[in-house]
């Protein structure tokens, strides 16, 4: 075995399985709460997510395919985000079947919903974390040649911000204390935050 493994993604990795989601891990998930332009619910996990801006907040996913969360997004400009946490994981999991659009991911995944009080698509009541969401942008991704891919990035400006009052000590976020999960590599591989996990670092001056 060589010290190094190189590839060429266009060439393939060469190996038993992709290692790529694996390097880039673990990722935060965005847990999607949509409403089609007919009113039905919609709720999928994405694992191609995180916060791109501070101010104003915003939140981007990426979609491979034109699926019902870009379609209810596109048609309505408006979604939530959800904190997937340790006990939600087997119902995060529950949320990601391929169904028909007019099937409800909440009620297929045994969830209670939460209205949002600035956009339409509901919450995830315990999610101990929601935002609501509008859309900013919706960009169809492509290759370095110019190649359009079935692949589409979805940015929107948290509105409106959920936290459940126990997740706060002296006015601070506590980020373990909800212990979300984040998505690893392999077909099946998430990690949880836990206390044990934290270090602390200052920036340098």
């Amino acid at each position: 075995m060589t010290e190094w493994h190189f590839y060429q993604p266009r060439d393939g990795h060469g190996l038993a399985h992709d290692p790529l989601n694996a390097i880039v891990a673990p990722r935060p998930i965005g847990w999607i709460g949509s409403r089609s332009a007919d009113g039905v619910a919609n709720l999928a996990p994405y694992s191609f997510f995180n916060l791109v801006n501070y101010t104003p907040p915003l939140i981007a996913f990426s979609s491979q395919g034109w699926k019902d969360s870009v379609a209810n997004i596109d048609a309505t400009r408006e979604f939530t985000w959800n904190l997937a946490t340790r006990d939600l994981a087997e119902a995060m999991n529950a949320s990601s079947a391929s169904v028909p659009p007019e099937v409800d991911e909440f009620t297929l995944a045994g969830l209670a919903t939460a209205p949002s009080r600035l956009v339409a698509p509901p919450r995830v009541a315990a999610s101990p974390v929601s935002f609501e969401c509008r859309l900013t942008q919706l960009i169809r991704l492509t290759t370095q040649e110019g190649r359009e891919l079935d692949q589409w990035l979805v940015i929107g400006e948290a509105v409106g911000i959920h936290i459940k009052s126990s997740m706060l000590e002296d006015g601070v976020y506590q980020t373990a204390r909800a212990r979300p999960i984040l998505r690893g590599g392999g077909p099946a591989d998430y990690f949880a935050i836990t206390e044990d996990a934290l270090f602390r670092m200052r920036r340098p001056g």
